[in-house]
């Protein structure tokens, strides 16, 4: 039996409708439990919307105050978390329009030549910009984290690996640059997508925009949608404009390479702080202990964030696969995309923060890098090139210390120990001041390449590094 509409009908549903729908129906596509966290900027675009519909005379001055203000009056409620939320009005938008015509009626002409379609593609616009520029600031002060460490040990070197076997020496600062330059390329992403989601959709209706006289360059004009040289930016194509999440995408994909390379780090800073390495001591706040090993101190800070870009990783997926089969324009599928949204953005910047504040309260145990950086081995090509500037050819050069590493290994002698007739008993190339390719200052002094871990090279990159991002 078809029940009589309740008002929050009216406001939801369409006239085509008898009835609202059914409760399990209601639950089932409700988007009110996590886009709430769109209220912000849902009231910011409806404020620009309101000005825009005024100047083109549909609404009056007094109602335009009066929708602005009942606006004004809801956020602050929102803010101080005195707003009731309401599932069985499905979602943020008929929301805080139910609750804004409950209280102006001029709040009934809001809804005028816009589309909860267009609505809710401008209001995650809107939202993912200030996720973009937060992230973009958090990511920066993970530079600055890594550059300090690396500042306040700047002598210290370790093993370079490839396979994870030792392979060179490197300073520490030039590890953990490794990583400073990793996060500019995705602060580079971040702006380039950054520009593809600062374009105003607002004014595409559900699909073929509006016959009314609606400015759109004024709303994008208010809301900050524009160029370079303040023109303003939007949508060309209704139906792009409102079924495009490709903007969302680009994020997400960002978010999994910046996961990626946090969860790289992540790796190294659980290697060195094993007892096998025992390159770095991380602070007792940023561990924890075991329930049953009384001497456990684990990196779960660390572990935690590698363990999550799969989670962000899986977001993207989930996003992809989520758009892969969708006709024009607008589906409900689309709901989906917030949730995963939402997760990969709390979920990168919770690990950029943390490893930042982890790294912060990192020291270096200069004593276990020495030893470790001590191993002769690391310098064996640094051998190989002592023989070509003499002349060798490379290939030749690579033999023949292939050869001095195999015969200091079954003498069971550290390659720095050979004696000059050891050497000469391989190869009579070989001269008296073969023992300097093992000063290990030296060899790093050596290493003057732009981007080598050379010792001027790494002063003059962390010197860059610290212009450029502001620091003391």
């Amino acid at each position: 039996m078809a029940r009589t509409p309740r008002p929050s009908d009216v406001v939801s549903r369409s006239g085509r409708f008898t009835s609202g729908p059914a409760a399990d129906v209601a639950a089932f596509s409700e988007s009110i439990s996590f886009d709430w966290r769109l209220w912000r900027h849902d009231i910011q675009g409806s404020i620009a919307h309101a000005t825009m519909l005024r100047s083109a005379g549909i609404l009056t001055e007094a109602e335009l105050k009066a929708i602005r203000d009942g606006l004004q009056e809801i956020g602050a409620e929102i803010e101080a978390g005195k707003f009731t939320w309401k599932p069985e009005l499905e979602d943020v938008h008929m929301n805080i329009e139910a609750e804004l015509t409950r209280r102006v009626p001029a709040g009934a002409k809001l809804h005028t030549g816009r589309s909860r379609n267009d609505q809710v593609a401008l209001d995650v616009r809107l939202w993912l910009r200030d996720e973009i520029d937060a992230l973009a600031g958090e990511l920066r002060l993970l530079q600055r984290s890594l550059v300090q460490l690396g500042r306040r040990h700047p002598a210290v070197i370790i093993p370079g690996y490839t396979h994870l076997q030792r392979a060179q020496p490197v300073f520490f600062a030039h590890h953990l640059l490794a990583y400073v330059e990793m996060f500019a390329r995705d602060l580079g992403r971040l702006a380039d997508g950054r520009e593809r989601t600062n374009v105003c959709p607002l004014g595409s209706g559900a699909i073929a925009g509006s016959t009314l006289p609606l400015d759109r360059a004024l709303v994008a004009k208010q809301l900050g949608f524009v160029d370079s040289l303040g023109k303003a930016r939007v949508t060309q194509n209704s139906m792009d404009g409102v079924s495009d999440r490709d903007f969302m995408i680009e994020f997400c994909s960002t978010s999994a390479l910046i996961a990626v390379h946090l969860s790289r780090l992540s790796e190294d800073i659980i290697l060195w702080v094993s007892s096998e390495f025992g390159f770095i001591r991380i602070a007792d706040a940023y561990t924890t202990g075991s329930s049953l090993m009384p001497q456990k101190k684990n990196p779960d800070v660390a572990e935690l964030t590698r363990g999550k870009s799969g989670r962000v990783i899986g977001n993207l997926m989930a996003l992809l696969t989520l758009l892969k089969g969708l006709p024009m324009t607008y589906n409900r599928d689309l709901q989906e995309d917030k949730e995963r949204l939402f997760d990969t953005a709390d979920t990168v910047r919770r690990c950029v923060r943390l490893t930042a504040a982890m790294l912060d309260n990192t020291t270096v145990r200069e004593a276990a890098c020495a030893a470790a950086a001590a191993d002769p081995l690391l310098l064996a090509t640094d051998l190989a090139d002592y023989l070509v500037l003499k002349g060798m050819p490379f290939r030749k050069a690579h033999h023949v210390v292939g050869a001095v590493v195999g015969y200091a290994e079954s003498n069971s002698k550290p390659l720095n120990k050979l004696t000059l007739a050891e050497f000469k008993s391989i190869d009579t190339t070989f001269t008296e001041d073969v023992t300097s390719v093992f000063d290990l200052k030296e060899a790093m002094a050596r290493r003057k390449l732009p981007g080598s871990p050379g010792t001027r090279e790494v002063k003059r990159q962390l010197d860059q590094w610290t212009r450029l991002l502001a620091m003391k």
